[in-house]
């Protein structure tokens, strides 16, 4: 791995950049300060910070919720968000009536059904369209939501310390499918995840860390969990 800046291998344009991106509240508190980096190519890349580092500001302006003060985003794929919590996005009371309102329009019925249980067999929820939402693990759920974004034909996921609210076995699982979605052969995607948890690290194809609202330069998973393993990794930041 190229660690000081892992090129693109396959000759692609990246997946996304991020140029001198600023970004400041009502209060006046700065959350971004010249911020730059760019997604190379498809994979898991992600990103390490303490709570005011700007991390989940980032997401979200990449996200497109909020608005940069000054700097320039170029996202030539889709993007879909992935909170943290999956009850703040799972709207309706099945599965397949919640993935529904992620689909393209223009589909007819029988494309809305056959796109629904498509993006529930990559998810590992194949035969879950009808199973109520209340029913399903906090693991389920979050696997769900990513099943709505998938739906939704995004390329580039943007997660938001999707696993700080599951048990372990959940977590693993969670990131067993992000890894394979992101190494599959046909039409892998690129997701940006956002972390604390200095052991997910290992899964990644690129880590960076966010420090006073500016992301430091991609190395590999494994080298940044040792360069910040003797300091304890912050709660998620709200």
């Amino acid at each position: 791995m190229n660690e000081a800046g892992l090129s693109d291998a396959t000759g692609a344009g990246p997946c996304l950049v991020v140029d001198q991106l600023g970004f400041a509240w009502p209060s006046g508190h700065t959350a971004l300060n010249h911020c730059s980096f760019s997604i190379p190519r498809p994979g898991l890349w992600m990103l390490v910070g303490g709570n005011g580092s700007g991390k989940s500001t980032l997401l979200r302006l990449i996200a497109g919720l909020l608005e940069p003060s000054r700097g320039r985003l170029r996202r030539p794929l889709k993007a879909a968000l992935v909170f943290q919590n999956p009850d703040h996005q799972l709207l309706l009371p099945s599965c397949g009536s919640d993935i529904e309102l992620s689909l393209p329009p223009g589909l007819t019925r029988a494309e809305r059904l056959q796109a629904v249980e498509q993006a529930l067999d990559q998810v590992g929820l194949a035969g879950f369209r009808q199973r109520p939402i209340h029913s399903l693990s906090g693991g389920q759920k979050q696997r769900l939501a990513i099943a709505g974004a998938l739906a939704s034909r995004a390329q580039l996921l943007l997660l938001d310390e999707p696993t700080a609210l599951l048990d372990a076995d959940s977590q693993r699982e969670v990131l067993a499918l992000i890894r394979a979605l992101c190494s599959r052969e046909e039409q892998p995607i690129a997701a940006l995840w956002i972390t604390h948890r200095l052991e997910e690290l290992r899964w990644c194809d690129g880590a960076a860390l966010v420090e006073r609202g500016s992301v430091g330069r991609w190395q590999s998973g494994e080298s940044l969990q040792r360069r910040l393993n003797p300091l304890r990794a912050g709660r998620p930041e709200g």
